[in-house]
């Protein structure tokens, strides 16, 4: 991608596999989650397991409401399994104090969610360098590489716009810089591209895939659409809170997941 004009190459041919001579950067075991309505116990997650390694690609799919956000809550340390263990730079993440949790999250993991979540009353630039600044490093520090990313993904001339003045494409690039400020270990994405129309949501993503090559920086990605999932090195399917990686070739390009 060229860093002036922002343009985006489809990388669909070019995948980053596992590293087998690295330890797993975010490992979940016999992860388990359940709510209580009223009387009933309503189990959302079964023994959900699955291991990233580094650099790699792994998209979740399924239907609305089988529990893909739950999970990934859980993976990025948002939420509490009921049972099970979630390893993150090989820290369990949910036995660490919340202070030492919120360290490993800005450290190791970047969050990429449906909306973009920027601060309304701080430029692009301010809201990138937020994760930088949050660790204390020194503000000259943080707006380098702030201002690097952003020209990194084409907002190079919006440093001192503000959310409300960015397009929603351009909103989400924002957003995708803020996730790799600090250069984590992963990214966790909840339908990056669900906000967004066709031509935006392909760019978004495009970009989102360059930068897990360049950067060695894996991805896990949350989505209906199929269209992203077959672009990715592995995909898991939750149903009925089970989850399983899918061994059947993927759907029609331009098809969303169903669940049938």
């Amino acid at each position: 991608m060229s860093k002036s004009s922002g343009t985006i190459y489809d990388d669909t041919r070019e995948r980053v596999g596992p590293r087998a001579d690295k330890s797993p950067v975010l490992e979940a075991r016999e992860v388990s989650k359940s709510f209580r309505q009223g009387p009933v116990l309503l189990d959302v997650l079964c023994g959900a397991a699955l291991s990233v390694a580094a650099g790699e690609r792994v998209a979740i799919v399924g239907a609305s409401g089988s529990g893909k956000t739950t999970l990934l809550q859980i993976l990025g340390g948002l939420d509490r399994p009921t049972r099970g263990q979630v390893l993150v730079d090989g820290r369990d993440i949910h036995q660490l104090t919340e202070r030492e949790r919120g360290e490993l999250r800005n450290r190791a993991i970047g969050f990429v969610y449906q909306f973009h979540h920027l601060l309304p009353e701080f430029s692009a630039l301010e809201n990138v360098a937020m994760p930088l600044l949050v660790r204390r490093a020194p503000v000259a520090e943080a707006r380098k590489a702030a201002r690097e990313l952003l020209e990194r993904v084409g907002l190079g001339q919006r440093l001192e716009h503000r959310p409300h003045q960015l397009s929603g494409g351009e909103r989400q690039r924002a957003a995708v810089a803020r996730a790799l400020v600090t250069q984590p270990k992963i990214i966790l994405a909840d339908e990056p591209t669900g906000n967004l129309d066709g031509a935006n949501a392909e760019s978004v993503f495009g970009l989102m895939l360059e930068l897990n090559r360049e950067r060695a920086t894996s991805l896990v990605v949350v989505t209906h659409d199929i269209r992203l999932a077959d672009r990715m090195d592995r995909v898991y399917e939750i149903e009925k809170g089970r989850l399983s990686e899918r061994l059947t070739p993927p759907l029609r390009r331009g098809e969303s997941y169903t669940g049938t």
